[in-house]
Order: structure tokens, then C-alpha cells, then sequence
């Protein structure tokens, strides 16, 4: 590279990825195929449009590239082509549910999605997200003795409110969530389905986790999380008299985006061909062996994990009220600091608002930590051991609870 400045960033980080104990639960490492495709001469090419369908010239390979995406994004998940359609284009998560909802959705429509502080995500119709300014979003959460979802109330709030779709999969919920009940409920209330498995996907993929195929009518993901892909996102959609997919396809482009990222779509099909070997299926057996690992150990030394544990890739760990005793006296650590404090010895987590939550989001009650990353780095349980009791010394050392 010519650039001094840029490359000696580069380097930076990378070393700075090697130094540390990354427990980020939406990040990954992805493998040097998928970074060749990420930097090929793909990134140059303009390919507005769909296979067969583009406004440029020169495609036909970049028809084979996405073509070729799609249908190992629907063998990795053991779809049927004549029943699911898949569209690789989203650039992201985000992007990604505002194209369902805009094909999908009536404008002022309701969606209902799990609450932010509860565990969901901004684009599940969160007031400061697009998806919740041009879509009313009916809140819901989780119990607050279980705090798991209570699946009954779910069902008479859903049937009161009668939303267009119902949005389940969450960024911060570590439990099993039942995709069956979840069918009853939307089918009881009128309403479509739909699944963000952005974080389980590569659980999924690896039959480490239930599959909500069977359940669903759409269903969305990033690519680089737990499937270990470059940033990317994907739409999934049942083929049937509703004509969801072709409207979706028609809410991505034209309707929100131009020209796809050919080389980003070719760096996801590298990754899916990755996913759907036993290699991968190991690998997320392992990543939950790992988290439960990690949850066990924690909670062993005093540390209050929500819901008690974890089915999942991550944790949520209370260190506000954990009610510990540390150096300084009686109390637990905001969740700001406990971030800023293990950072500083190299372990890498996110602050994150706990069920409930008394405090503000920019410094909530909580930590979230996965293992998928680590787990790809070669981490077993007996490293989750050693990173817990890390973890364990550093926030006992914490100034006292204020």
C-alpha cells in the first residue's frame, strides 16, 4: 500500500485484534478467503439490478457470483428453492429490516418488537430508529421474575394490538427462544413473522441452536457474526400467494439502495461455503459450551448472569447489583466502567442496559460478553475458565458503587 498513514492504522489494528481477549458477541474473525474476496477486483464493478435484470453491461459474472451466493445461503439452511427466496444484496443488518418493513409494512403500521432495554434491537421499531418513525412500534419484554419471555402475555399483548408483523430474535437475549409459540402468537393476531437471527445464525447453520425456518415467513441475518462473514445481511422470505420475496427484492432495490457490493456478496458465499461443513458444525458447538463456560464461572464468584445463564452465543452480566464485596467496600460497578476497566487489560466487552435497567444507556447496569470470537481463535473451556477469573480480579478492583 502507498498510503503510509492508512496502512500503519491498518497494521495497528490488527495488532491491536492479536493483543486482546475479544468477547464482543457481534463481532468475529473471518478467514483470509474472505478477506481476498473483500479486496478483489469485484469492488469495481457495478451491478445494479438483479441476475438477468441489470441496468449496466459486462455482468454475466457477477450473475454467476450472486446466483451462486443464494443458493448456499439456501442449501447451508436446507431451504427448498421453490419454497424460500433469499436476496444477499442488504449491505447490513439494519438496511436489511427497513427493506421487510418497507415491502411489507404499511406506513404507520405496527410492528411489534422486543424493547431495546429488554434486549432488542434499534430497527425492531425503536423511536430513534427509521423503523420507528415510520412505523409504530408495540414494545414488548420479558419477565421480571423469569427474566425470560413470558410467552402467554406475549400472546393476549399481540392479539390487543393486532400488529402487521411481529419481530422476534434479539441482540441481548441469551435464552432458547420457542419459534412454535411464536408462530401460534402471530398467527393468532394476524400477523406476519419475523425472525432477526442475525445473532444465532451461524448457531443455526451449525445446529447449535433451533431453526426458525419452519416457523417463519421471513427471515433476516447479518453475515458476520456467529457465521463468521464479512459484514453483510441477508433476506430470507417465503415463496407463496403473499408474494413477500418479490415485494422485499423491490423494497431493496429500488426502493432503498443502488448498486450491491458484488465483492461483499462474493465474500458472503465464501463464508456460507465455510459454514456448511462439520468443521463449522464443531465450531458452534463450541461457542455455547464456551458462553455457558464462561456464565458458570462467573456466576460461581458472585457475578449476577440474566436469566441465570445461557442457551446462546452471549451473556448478560449484571455488575451493578451483583451485590458483591470489592477492595473498596461494598457494591458493583456501572457497566461504562466495567467496560473501560477490562479493556485496559485487554478484554474487550460491550456496556449493555439489563432487563429493567435503573440506569441510563450510556452507562447501564450491565455487560454483554459472547465467546464466538474467541472460539474461532481456538479458546476451549478451560480458557473461558481463566478469562472469567480475569474478569472476575479486575471488576473486584473496581472504585466503590456510587
Amino acid at each position: 500500500m502507498k498510503d503510509p498513514q492508512i496502512k500503519k492504522l491498518i497494521l495497528a489494528e490488527k495488532k491491536r485484534q492479536k493483543q486482546v481477549v475479544n468477547l464482543i458477541a457481534s463481532e468475529n474473525y473471518v478467514s483470509n478467503d474472505v478477506l481476498e474476496a473483500l479486496g478483489s477486483e469485484l469492488t469495481n464493478k457495478y451491478a445494479e439490478g438483479y441476475p438477468g435484470k441489470r441496468y449496466y453491461g459486462g455482468n454475466e459474472i457477477t450473475d454467476k457470483i450472486e446466483r451462486l451466493a443464494i443458493e448456499r445461503a439456501l442449501k447451508l439452511f436446507k431451504l427448498k428453492p421453490d419454497e424460500w427466496h433469499v436476496n444477499v444484496q442488504p449491505l447490513s443488518g439494519s438496511p436489511a429490516n427497513l427493506a421487510v418493513y418497507t415491502g411489507v409494512v404499511p406506513p404507520g403500521g405496527k410492528i411489534m418488537g422486543m424493547s431495546l432495554d429488554h434486549g432488542g434491537h434499534l430497527t425492531h421499531g425503536h423511536k430513534v430508529s427509521a423503523t420507528g418513525k415510520f412505523w409504530s412500534q408495540v414494545p414488548y419484554g420479558i419477565d421480571s421474575v423469569t427474566e425470560t419471555l413470558n410467552y402467554d402475555q406475549l400472546l393476549e399483548q399481540a392479539v390487543n394490538e393486532k400488529p402487521a408483523i411481529l419481530v422476534a430474535g434479539f441482540t441481548a437475549y441469551p435464552r432458547i427462544i420457542d419459534w412454535a409459540k411464536l408462530r401460534e402468537i402471530a398467527s393468532a393476531a394476524g400477523a406476519l413473522l419475523m425472525v432477526d437471527m442475525s445473532h444465532l445464525s451461524g448457531l443455526v447453520a451449525g445446529g447449535a441452536y433451533p431453526s426458525p425456518f419452519p416457523y417463519a415467513d421471513i427471515v433476516t441475518t447479518t453475515t458476520h457474526k456467529t457465521l463468521r462473514g464479512p459484514r453483510s445481511a441477508m433476506i430470507f422470505a417465503k415463496k407463496d400467494s403473499r408474494e413477500l420475496d418479490k415485494k422485499i427484492d423491490k423494497a431493496v432495490f429500488p426502493g432503498l439502495q443502488g448498486g450491491p457490493h458484488i465483492n461483499q456478496i462474493a465474500a458472503v458465499a465464501v463464508a456460507l461455503r465455510e459454514a456448511d461443513a462439520p468443521a463449522f458444525r464443531r465450531y458452534a458447538a463450541q461457542i455455547v459450551k464456551n458462553v455457558q463456560t464462561l456464565a458458570g464461572e462467573l456466576k460461581s464468584r458472585g457475578w449476577r448472569i440474566i436469566s441465570g445463564g445461557t442457551d446462546s452465543h452471549l451473556i448478560l452480566v449484571d455488575t451493578w447489583m451483583s451485590g458483591l464485596v470489592n477492595e473498596a467496600g461494598a457494591g458493583g460497578v456501572p457497566g461504562k466502567l466495567a467496560s473501560e476497566l477490562l479493556e485496559k487489560e485487554g478484554i474487550i466487552v460491550n456496556k449493555n442496559a439489563i432487563p429493567f435497567d435503573s440506569r441510563p444507556p450510556a452507562d447501564p447496569s450491565g455487560i454483554r460478553l459472547g465467546s464466538a470470537a474467541e472460539t474461532t481463535r481456538g479458546a476451549k473451556e478451560k480458557d473461558m475458565k481463566k478469562i472469567a477469573a480475569r474478569i472476575d480480579v479486575i471488576l473486584k478492583k473496581a472504585p466503590k458503587k456510587h
